[in-house]
């Protein structure tokens, strides 16, 4: 008994001793997430429901991604300066009015429309999300805070999955409805509980091990120049966000493609196992690998996409579609509890809204050029060709991530070496 009490506490200590604060940023995840029944049936809503082709509603989504761009810049600069929560508070209410709008008109282009303009307005907001978690977190608690996020999103989003799988072929407004309600529970739930953390970025007085957080002077691009590692690792998850944007994209088609009429039930069921996932792996994967450095997590979880998205050109039963979620999953829990982390690592707390603007842009083009490309790729290649391409394009990325591995290991051989010749120095001086 007390073995097993002891293994429990240790798949749980990463979520143990989180600031106050960030529980609530939990518990608001996990109520928005369980509205949110209109993004994991976007292609099958804008194909079946408004009547669009499978390139076109790739246009649409890709269109969505395109203008996330500006939107994000927008929200990095004002989340600096203005402040992370009113940002919040103020885009992700007007994204929650633009659901709550969807659900009086029927489907449309207007529809299209709306769903574009909500998703724009939390382009704006996500900034100061990633922001806020970074602001109230430090190295030793960050991966733990981010893990419990990702958990608590997933927590809602399985219920989510499997109710819009029910509700998507004759209660399209409800899906509408219940996005936008909850999403305004949360966000009340961040106005009246969680304060605002500019001015903590301000004053925290940082240690010489986490020297890549100090304040900086100058542009976000200033910044990034001295920093190109940032660069490099966002242009190479640009590669495996095209790939993950395929469970969305392709995997939906495929399964209708398969099982005609039965293609979004499967789907449902399939995103509700993926949640199901996540909930109960993400503690074990954070607790296994909470030795192993975050860029090294990402490349063990492109491994997993190659096997799990690639098997998929090769075989696709309804167990194969199974068997795809489950390994693809652990290669999502890993690279998700990685990506941000290892951005606040080595982000200045002056620039932390912005660079968490600019590098999910970058990043983001993955998911907004993986469906555009793999819709106009199916004009001329197959379902499980493309598959097999995107086994080929992980394995090239995935490489590129073990070498950037190496180049910030060096990177952080150099820094700890000026850092001993500074302090050579100075005791020399004195």
């Amino acid at each position: 008994m007390s073995l097993i009490r002891e293994r429990t506490q240790q798949l749980f200590k990463p979520y143990v001793g989180l600031p106050k604060e960030v529980y609530i940023i939990v518990i608001a995840r996990v109520i928005n997430a369980m509205g949110i029944f209109v993004f994991p049936f976007l292609t099958l809503i804008l194909t079946t429901k408004i009547g669009l082709s499978k390139a076109e509603a790739g246009l649409w989504i890709s269109l969505s991604g395109f203008l996330y761009a500006p939107a994000s810049m927008i929200g990095g600069k004002l989340a600096d300066t203005i402040g992370r929560k009113k940002i919040i508070i103020t885009f992700d209410i007007l994204a929650a009015l633009g659901y709550l709008a969807c659900s009086f008109v029927e489907p449309s282009m207007n529809m299209v429309y709306l769903i574009i303009i909500s998703a724009t307005m939390m382009g704006v907001s996500d900034p100061a999300h990633n922001a806020l978690i970074a602001d109230l977190t430090n190295p030793k608690n960050r991966d733990g805070a981010f893990s419990l996020s990702y958990l608590g999103f997933n927590t809602g989003f399985a219920i989510a999955a499997l109710l819009g799988g029910v509700l998507f072929e004759n209660y399209l407004q409800v899906m509408f409805l219940g996005d936008a309600l909850t999403a305004l529970i949360a966000t009340i739930l961040l106005l009246f509980f969680v304060p605002e953390t500019l001015d903590k970025s301000k004053e925290e007085v940082l240690d010489e091990e986490r020297s890549l957080e100090k304040r900086e002077e100058g542009s976000i691009f200033k910044v990034l120049l001295s920093r190109p590692i940032l660069l490099y690792f966002s242009l190479i998850a640009f590669g495996y966000n095209f790939v993950y944007a395929q469970w969305g994209f392709l995997l939906p088609l495929h399964t209708e493609h398969n099982y005609m009429n039965e293609g979004a039930a499967l789907y449902g069921k399939m995103a509700a196992f993926n949640g199901g996932i996540v909930i109960l792996l993400t503690p074990v994967l954070t607790s296994l690998f909470t030795n192993h450095k975050n860029i090294r997590k990402i490349v063990y979880g492109g491994v997993l996409y190659v096997l799990g998205f690639g098997m998929l050109g090769f075989i696709s039963t309804k167990t194969a579609f199974f068997t795809s979620v489950f390994i693809f999953t652990m290669g999502e829990i890993l690279v998700t509890v990685s990506f941000m982390p290892f951005i606040a690592n080595h982000t200045p707390a002056s620039h932390r809204g912005r660079m968490n603007s600019i590098l999910p842009i970058i990043m983001g083009f993955g998911f907004v050029l993986g469906p555009l490309g793999m819709g106009n790729l199916l004009r001329i290649i197959t379902i499980p060709t493309a598959w097999q391409f995107i086994g080929i394009f992980m394995t090239v990325f995935t490489l590129l991530m073990l070498l950037l591995e190496k180049v910030d290991e060096r990177n952080h051989q150099d820094i700890a070496l000026k850092e001993q010749d500074t302090d050579t120095a100075l005791v020399n001086e004195g």
